[in-house]
């Protein structure tokens, strides 16, 4: 769920390897890369009973450079496409019955193939040139939600009549919600709707910026989400009962940038990403940080010298997920530890 434009290739000189190190093993051990087969993978998000993810990935050799779909067993490694092949996908998401998935996928547009192409001539042309293109985020048109099996079978469009960018979908815990966002770059706002794609409601109304990035809270009360409304591209954190009621900024920093904001399974604490972006002369390196939404604290979690984005709790909290090159020269791909939460 990446819809902004940012320099996500990520370096920066950090702390003293063994120094970085040893202040990241105080909230994470076990560190351990879990995706591997791939030319990029990343926002990976985990099954209710903690057996499987799924997550974005760039497969080789397939002719394709964007993203697909993809579910992969924890314990063996195995791992599936679960989206048809072609197009871009995004923001993949477990049903809490642990049978169904959802995620966002354009490959519906009748012009797949030419952005196919057009991609990789673009690439190859920045190699020639030496140029390192700034990441970007495109709101297709042509992106729509929708419902399959764990397997990818029996797909089923739940957005048929989106005649804009609709992705970022994920359900509230006992199933009956999808909370996303909807809209171009400049113009998004967020909806809930029941899981068989009806009745959907605006939840937030900001217009003229973009709201992106909803998660429920594990009980269902709130959602938490991002959005540049103070400053274009200057992502901020904010909170909104799942009535449309109550919104609250969590964040108010319009020299950082704040997103990927995911809840921790006590409903009191959310892990985010976060970058100092004060010097333009500088690139941003993004880490994880812990809050209390109680009394706004924060923890730095992460501190490697490459990027660390997109992070997510298994179902006990027990275990946190991101997105990371760690070394700030690899391709991203997906990484798991044990999680010890910071004292409040």
């Amino acid at each position: 769920m990446l819809p902004m434009t940012l320099a996500l290739v990520l370096i920066s000189p950090g702390a003293d390897p063994a120094d970085w190190r040893a202040e990241e093993s105080r909230y994470l051990t076990n560190i351990r890369q879990v995706t591997r087969d791939f030319v990029r993978a990343g926002e990976g998000y985990f099954s209710p009973d903690g057996k499987r993810i799924i997550y974005q990935a760039e497969e080789k050799g397939t002719g394709n450079p964007f993203y697909q779909m993809f579910v992969q067993e924890l314990d063996t490694g195995r791992f599936r496409r679960v989206s048809p092949g072609n197009g871009r996908t995004t923001c993949g998401y477990f049903h809490p019955d642990g049978k169904r998935i959802i995620f966002a996928s354009s490959h519906e547009d009748p012009n797949t193939d030419k952005h196919q192409i057009a991609e990789y001539q673009q690439r190859e042309a920045d190699a020639k040139a030496g140029i390192r293109r700034r990441y970007s985020w495109d709101f297709d048109p042509f992106m729509k939600i929708y419902e399959s099996d764990i397997d990818g079978e029996n797909r089923k469009c739940l957005t048929p009549n989106a005649k804009v960018y609709t992705a970022e979908g994920s359900y509230s815990r006992d199933g009956k919600k999808i909370v996303y966002s909807s809209g171009s770059s400049g113009n998004a706002e967020l909806f809930i709707m029941n899981a068989d794609g009806t009745g959907a409601k605006q939840l937030t109304n900001a217009p003229k910026c973009y709201n992106g990035g909803p998660f429920f809270s594990p009980d269902g009360s709130k959602v938490i989400f991002r959005s540049d409304r103070k400053e274009k591209e200057r992502l901020q954190l904010y909170v909104i009962n799942s009535d449309g009621t109550g919104e609250k900024a969590l964040t108010d920093n319009e020299k950082w940038v704040y997103w990927a904001p995911y809840w921790h399974s006590d409903g009191k604490h959310i892990i985010y990403t976060a970058a100092d972006h004060s010097d333009e002369t500088k690139r941003p390196n993004y880490d994880l940080y812990w809050m209390n939404l109680a009394t706004g604290k924060t923890t730095r979690i992460t501190h490697a010298p490459g990027q660390d984005v997109l992070p997510v709790f298994s179902p006990d909290g027990k275990q946190l997920m991101w997105t990371s090159s760690r070394d700030g020269r690899s391709p991203t791909q997906l990484w798991i530890a044990d999680f010890a939460a910071p004292k409040d």
